[in-house]
């Protein structure tokens, strides 16, 4: 061996070498472990990774025999991994920062449903209908810390995110994001749908005035040797981690208060709710401190929450917020009183306490005023321009361009209120050199900047100036300024200064960028867009707004306009519209369509057909929301243009799939079953999903009620459901080391997906449709093996009644299918006895009997006169009475 061989192995050995990381499933094999581990300063994995590690093993499906993908069993191994992970959360004491700050969405969700489990809270249960006061202590603290959790995801959603940079593109990682991204998604559409109950229940918590207890690694043990065990107020339900009441209340408020803050934006009512939380909150924080066992409270956050909403409510009764000088500033600018502003933002300028943000959002609040034609304020927003400019020199940041246009025209009183702002905004005694030389170098360049000598001449004058400069440095100063002979000014051309053309060019461009992102009038938009184009040619304008959203199968078209004027104009007017009809305003929405109309019509066929496309589906919005809700049929040309639609082929045009969707909802709910059925183009029906459920639904509505053989189309129509609702047997795993929580894949086999029929359903407004497709949906729930009570529906009998494979289909799915679409057919009609029906058997299937008494009870009395009459014997059946008399009894 050479010495240089001998000498880097020597090197080598003498490194100390790293522990090996302990595998997951170690923890299986030694139950003590977990404990062993946690207990290490630094342990590997952490703790956070060891809850994902767990879970993903406990919910990886199973392949059969078949080779079909099944989901996870519930075998002993699957639960000690969820138990695991629970017993890792219970070690961080359940701390929402940090399990937040570690976990995607979809694994801290499936970790609270698994505490909401083996604190066994029922499944399907309403949380809202749950009186906490009833329930054991962990119980309780289980539901309060999801509902908790589902508000502060809520929160935390709308806040924006920075976009990571990718790295370089891996096919099986992008697929397993984009299915984090959607599963999150829709984790979060489920708890914002459910976010007045989660509000609800947290309301309700702040009642409660007893201590709970929340799970540690003793009572999930003490569970796991129980699970037959009902969660009375045994030793597993209160020997936990001891929360006192003004703790519970202290979090609840908190959360509370944010999540108001958050509804403030749509409902400025609400910021009332917040105040009040948020200054709960301080109190108890006063009184018992932020940091406590269970959780800490960022009390810089809470003060900025509290300042904003001192500000943005009444505060008559709280003394304290009126002397803050943000609530003096926002008072001031609501009541029009800016003398008192100015004065506010000069001695600001001594005690420095607003930051500058919020002096520069003030001063943009006012330009935005004055330029919609408030003339009176162009003095208010030079002298509010002037304090910040002050502040600006005093701290070594550079001057503003927008002091330097108001100063372009100096004057007699602009200059005597520039020069009462620096000496009140400068202590001489007290001021550092540094501090004294930066307003003097200020000072001596406003002066070089001035061509009117008896304005230098003022200023030179001043005390202010005669203190901070020194005797030679004045003297060489005013020597300068008189150098400059009027007579030269008058023959020559004035040199122009530094600050006149780029800046004023620059600040044009942004004003005129802001025009065209507020407004919606066509030619206005014109007319600022020729406008941008005459002063550069190298921007895009249709840039300048993030939210200017065009579907991509136009954009592709719109981008390859070769005129940048034109394509700017086409894409611009396209997005406004779409954005009006995203909010209702179909006024504007036409408009600008009918403006872009003309404008493609001259030089783009294809481009003509998508605006036809695209103002027809306005126009049956604009009928749905208008003399559709009173029940008056659109107009015969309206129907002739949506089957116009449906039967196109015209070639290479880009068409969106919701266009096709709106069009069969619209003449599903104005019974257009004839053309459905007998009228529309075969190749139609087998390229486009939505024609062919429409079609199915059609026929199987035109034939009810109806004899055997019509049932043919009832199998079609199960046929295409059952597949839509299956589950597909393609499972990717990333092999990056994110955890991926997702079960199965919804079935690719089907003409759509789960999701996208729902979405399609909920677009349905016609009775018949509605009752046909719930009957089909509360079938296919009964043909479950495991079904204890099953569900009655109206016309349930032209359903196959049997599944050939029935591992195949995804019955949670179905069940939660079923609950969706009934809640969406009673806001339809909340007197439809029969739908009352279905969502009374629910209830009763779920345990839930309280709920289910009031919908038999409702139902009943909705079709016999508040029981004035006989209960018809269809609405009661045998069933129904039955279950009636369970409740009763």
């Amino acid at each position: 061996m050479s010495a240089e061989a001998a000498d880097r192995e020597a090197a080598t050995s003498s490194r100390p070498c790293t522990p090996p990381q302990t595998s997951w499933f170690e923890f299986l094999l030694e139950e003590a472990l977990l404990e062993q581990h946690l207990q290490k300063p630094s342990p590997d994995p952490p703790p956070v990774q060891l809850i994902v590690q767990f879970l993903e093993q406990a919910s990886k499906p199973s392949v059969n025999e078949q080779n079909q993908v099944q989901p996870p069993p519930d075998n002993k191994r699957n639960r000690i991994l969820k138990l695991l992970a629970l017993k890792v959360a219970a070690h961080l004491k359940w701390d929402l920062d940090v399990l937040e700050k570690s976990l995607s969405v979809p694994v801290l969700n499936m970790l609270l449903n698994e505490l909401l489990c083996i604190s066994k809270v029922p499944p399907g249960t309403k949380h809202v209908d749950v009186d906490l006061s009833s329930l054991p202590p962990t119980t309780a603290m289980a539901i309060l810390l999801y509902n908790r959790w589902a508000i502060r995801t809520i929160v935390q959603s709308s806040f924006p995110v920075k976009q990571v940079k990718p790295g370089p593109p891996q096919l099986n990682v992008m697929n397993q994001m984009q299915q984090e991204k959607e599963l999150t998604e829709n984790i979060l559409k489920v708890l914002k749908e459910q976010a007045a109950d989660s509000i609800l229940v947290l309301e309700g918590a702040l009642k409660l005035n007893k201590d709970l207890y929340v799970h540690t690694i003793r009572t999930l043990d003490l569970l796991a040797m129980e699970p037959g065990m009902v969660n009375g107020e045994t030793e597993s339900s209160t020997a936990g981690l001891k929360i006192s009441a003004e703790e519970i209340q202290c979090q609840v408020c908190y959360d509370l208060g944010a999540i108001y803050f958050q509804q403030g934006s749509t409902n400025a009512a609400v910021h009332e709710n917040a105040k009040e939380k948020f200054f709960k909150t301080k109190e108890l924080i006063a009184k018992n401190g932020s940091s406590s066992l269970h959780f800490t409270i960022d009390e810089e956050r809470l003060a900025g929450y509290c300042q904003a909403c001192g500000v943005l409510t009444s505060f008559s009764d709280d003394a304290s917020q009126q002397t803050t000088p943000y609530s003096q500033i926002h008072s001031c600018m609501k009541s029009g009183n800016y003398q008192d502003l100015v004065k506010i933002f000069l001695e600001d300028n001594l005690t420095l306490s607003l930051p500058v943000q919020f002096r520069q959002s003030v001063l943009r609040e006012l330009f935005q005023k004055a330029q919609q034609g408030n003339d009176a304020l162009d003095e208010v927003c030079f002298k509010v321009c002037v304090c910040n400019t002050v502040c600006d020199v005093l701290q070594g940041r550079t001057i503003d361009i927008q002091f330097c246009q108001l100063f372009l025209k100096p004057s007699k009183e602009k200059i005597d209120f520039l020069l009462e702002v620096c000496s009140r905004s400068i202590n001489l005694e007290n001021a550092s050199e540094a501090l004294k030389r930066k307003m003097a170098a200020f000072l001596k360049n406003l002066c070089l900047g001035l061509e009117d000598l008896q304005l230098v001449f003022m200023i030179s004058s001043h005390e202010l100036f005669i203190k901070l400069l020194k005797d030679d440095e004045r003297k060489l100063l005013i020597d300068q300024m008189r150098k400059r002979s009027p007579r030269i000014n008058l023959c020559t051309k004035p040199v122009t200064s530094f600050y006149d053309i780029p800046a004023s060019a620059s600040v044009n461009i942004g004003q005129l960028e802001h025009q065209l992102i507020l407004s919606v009038d066509p030619w206005r938009i014109r007319q600022i867009l020729i406008e941008l184009h005459g002063m550069t040619s190298e921007r895009q304008f249709w840039t300048v707004s993030s939210k200017w959203e065009v579907p991509n199968v136009y954009g592709n078209v719109i981008l390859g306009i070769k005129d940048n004027l034109t394509r700017d104009l086409v894409y611009i007017l396209m997005a406004k519209g779409l954005h009006c009809c995203a909010i209702k305003d179909f006024v504007h929405a036409k408009q600008l369509f009918a403006a872009c109309l003309e404008l493609v019509t001259e030089f783009s066929p294809k481009l003509r057909q998508v605006m036809l496309n695209e103002m027809l589906l306005l126009d049956i919005y604009t009928h749905e929301a208008g003399a559709g809700v009173s029940g008056e049929r659109p107009p015969s040309d309206l129907i002739s243009r949506v089957r116009g639609y449906l039967e196109m082929r015209v070639p290479d045009i880009p068409l969106r799939q919701v266009i096709a969707e709106e069009c069969v909802a619209f003449l599903l709910n104005w019974c257009e079953n004839e053309y459905l059925t007998m009228q529309v183009p075969l190749p139609l029906v087998q390229t486009n999903p939505y024609v062919k459920l429409g079609q199915l639904l059609a026929a199987t509505c035109k034939e009810l009620p109806g004899p055997k053989e019509s049932r043919r189309t009832a199998k079609d129509l199960w046929e295409v459901v059952v597949q839509i609702c299956s589950v597909s047997n393609q499972h990717k795993r990333g092999n990056d080391g994110r955890v991926s929580l997702i079960k199965h894949r919804e079935s690719t086999l089907g003409i759509m997906y789960r999701s996208e029929l729902l979405s399609f359903i909920k677009k349905l407004r016609e009775p018949l449709v509605l009752t046909t497709i719930l009957s089909l949906f509360v079938k296919l729930h009964n043909v479950r093996e495991d079904i204890v009570n099953d569900i009655a529906a109206e016309h349930i009998s032209i359903w196959p009644s049997s599944i050939p494979n029935l591992q195949s289909v995804d019955f949670e799915a179905v069940a939660v299918t079923v609950k969706e679409l009934v809640s969406y057919a009673l806001t339809i009609n909340a007197n439809n006895h029969f739908w009352l029906i279905i969502q009374a058997d629910i209830y009763f299937a779920t345990n839930q009997y309280s709920a289910a008494l009031h919908y038999y009870l409702q139902a009943g009395a909705v079709c016999s006169d508040f029981f004035n009459k006989m209960v018809p014997p269809d609405v009661y059946t045998d069933q129904a009475i039955q279950n009636l008399k369970l409740l009763l009894c």
